[in-house]
This record gives structure tokens, C-alpha cells and sequence, in this order.
């Protein structure tokens, strides 16, 4: 775990995925640990611009070398925005997963951090995963 960033800025699920809160805008993508643990990323399947997420719920799939996997929203809104960079090259998410490798943007309503782990409590969370 010591070369895993976590960086102290953004909100983080059990389903490792991070978000960033700016204003109503959240975005979203997969944590420095997921993208390790996957592998190298070949396909990455986001929702259509319009779609509505849920919480908790499986938004796309993230396809590595090793596995295919579900992502899991982290906030509950509207998508207003996708990643269409990681069309091409889903080797972003491994590259920079905080920066050029995030995945969508949602427009939300209320605390829509609510719940979610700080860094340090995601630190803790993936500590006791190994």
C-alpha cells in the first residue's frame, strides 16, 4: 500500500472509485489501487451524456489483461460530461487516474459527498484489503 495515491483532495467509495466535488459538478473515476489491482487497462464502457445514475449502482465496465469489471457510481445525478479520451487510449486510466484518466462528470444535487470516504479513512479501508 505504501505506493498507492491517495490524494488528500477528493472523496473515495468502497468500490474504489474517487470523486471531486466542484460546485453541482462531481467527477468521477477509479482509485490508484483499483487501477493496480486491474491491471492493465485495454476498454473502459461509460454511460451516454444524459444518463441518470444511481448511487452504488453500476454505471460501466473496465475491462483489464486480468478481469472485466463492473464501476459502481459514487454519487447519485445526471452524466454531463465523459472521458472520450479513454476511447482510444484506456491506458490513461493507468497513467493518471486522478488527471487525464478520469472517467465521467455528474451534475448532483445536495451533499452529494455525503457518506463517501476521506483519504484517510480510504487509506485505512484498503489497508485492511491486503
Amino acid at each position: 500500500m505504501a505506493q498507492t495515491e491517495i490524494p488528500e483532495d477528493l472523496h473515495y467509495s468502497e468500490q474504489d472509485e474517487w470523486a471531486r466535488r466542484e460546485g453541482d459538478r462531481v467527477t468521477v473515476g477509479i482509485t490508484d489501487y483499483a487501477q493496480q489491482q486491474l491491471g492493465d487497462v485495454v476498454f473502459v464502457e461509460l454511460p451516454a451524456v444524459g444518463t441518470r445514475l444511481t448511487r452504488g449502482a453500476a454505471f460501466g465496465v473496465i475491462e483489464s489483461v486480468k478481469a472485466v469489471s463492473d464501476l459502481y457510481a459514487p454519487v447519485s445525478g445526471e452524466v454531463i460530461a465523459v472521458n472520450a479520451a479513454l476511447v482510444p487510449r484506456p491506458e490513461l486510466v493507468n497513467q493518471d487516474c486522478y488527471g487525464e484518466g478520469w472517467m465521467l462528470a455528474v451534475r448532483t444535487t445536495g451533499d452529494a459527498i455525503a457518506g463517501l470516504l476521506d483519504a484517510a479513512a480510504y487509506a485505512e479501508y484498503v489497508a485492511g484489503r491486503e
